[in-house]
């Protein structure tokens, strides 16, 4: 009985953090400090860096 009830209360709880992870997300980026974390860490990974960059500069994807 235990076992369900921790099953179900995981289950309940990733429903909800599923259901409301934009709003999640919104409020952690607001905080500087964790959206100048999350940029460092996005650029040293040179897939994000090469799709991402040329957007932003204007030049095309190579």
């Amino acid at each position: 009985m235990r076992g369900f009830i921790v099953i179900a209360t995981l289950l309940v709880g990733t429903s909800i953090l599923f259901q409301r992870r934009f709003k999640i997300l919104n409020a952690l980026l607001a905080i500087n400090t964790i959206r100048k974390v999350i940029v460092t860490i996005s650029m040293n990974m040179p897939f994000i860096r090469s799709k991402i960059l040329p957007s932003i500069l204007g030049r095309s994807a190579l």
